[in-house]
């Protein structure tokens, strides 16, 4: 019986470890500013409508300051999922 030609087999090298660690640079700068941004800016809205007896920020529109107040924080919530 013939005997069938060996394959050569190539080494396995694995990739180098110093692109593996290295850190994307996700170029997203403005996340956590504008994160704290909007949190500050829902909580000062919410002092201002308690602190004014509801004259200020929108008079006309009563306990809906407080939703909208609650809506900034919510929305600096959702920005943060985006942070790295």
């Amino acid at each position: 019986m013939p005997k069938s030609r060996l394959r050569k087999k190539t080494n396995y090298t694995a990739p180098p470890q110093a692109t593996a660690l290295r850190l994307k640079n996700s170029g997203h700068g403005w996340i956590a500013p504008l994160m704290l941004a909007l949190f500050l800016i829902g909580l000062v809205w919410i002092v201002v409508y308690y602190v004014t007896s509801a004259s200020w920020p929108i008079h006309a529109i009563g306990n809906w300051n407080i939703v909208i107040g609650f809506a900034f924080i919510a929305g600096g919530f959702g920005v943060s999922t985006q942070w790295k």
